[in-house]
């Protein structure tokens, strides 16, 4: 809040909020002609409320857009890998077993080794038997290209999971 007062919005009241970038809400009062005809040509933002909960409402509204959304991580699955394929052309593939839940072939994944992350990127391939596949469901074997990751020991464990953006709120 850079000014509150009672009375009319005036042409000084829009100066001001152009000054600083900022709206003119206005509660059970009205803009005089100078001050909308200001408003206009400086692009300031009038708002007038006859209801004091329409006012919190909207206020609430525009402070809650300015939040960034929150991102939330959900685990999906696990896979151990069990066995190293080498390839001149495709890197490291590695074979393994999930463990439990699902890995699909579009979620984020970090590979870890003695409970350490050691990588976190993306599935550059997944393949079920000789076929590529979209998910490999817990107890299948599978075979996981990591994008640009080569380094994978045997024993070490690829954790698949998802980012969701949830929209912040104020608190009521």
């Amino acid at each position: 809040v850079i000014r509150a007062g009672v009375g009319a919005v005036s042409e000084s009241d829009i100066t001001m909020a152009a000054t600083y970038g900022a709206l003119v809400v206005g509660f059970h009062v009205v803009a005089d002609e100078t001050a909308r005809m200001k408003g206009k040509q400086l692009g300031v933002d009038i708002r007038m409320y006859k209801i004091i909960y329409e006012l919190e409402d909207a206020l609430k509204a525009m402070l809650e857009g300015k939040l960034s959304p929150e991102s939330r991580e959900s685990v999906i699955g696990h896979a151990e890998v069990l066995q190293l394929f080498r390839s001149t052309k495709l890197g490291n593939i590695c074979g393994c077993r999930v463990r439990d839940g699902v890995i699909k072939r579009d979620a984020k994944v970090r590979l870890s080794r003695d409970g350490i992350v050691v990588w976190e990127g993306a599935i550059g391939s997944l393949r079920r038997e000789k076929d590529d596949a979209k998910e490999v469901n817990d107890g299948f074997e599978c075979g996981i290209r990591l994008e640009g990751y080569h380094d994978v020991k045997e024993g070490d464990v690829i954790e698949a999971f998802t980012v969701e953006q949830v929209a912040r709120t104020l608190a009521p």
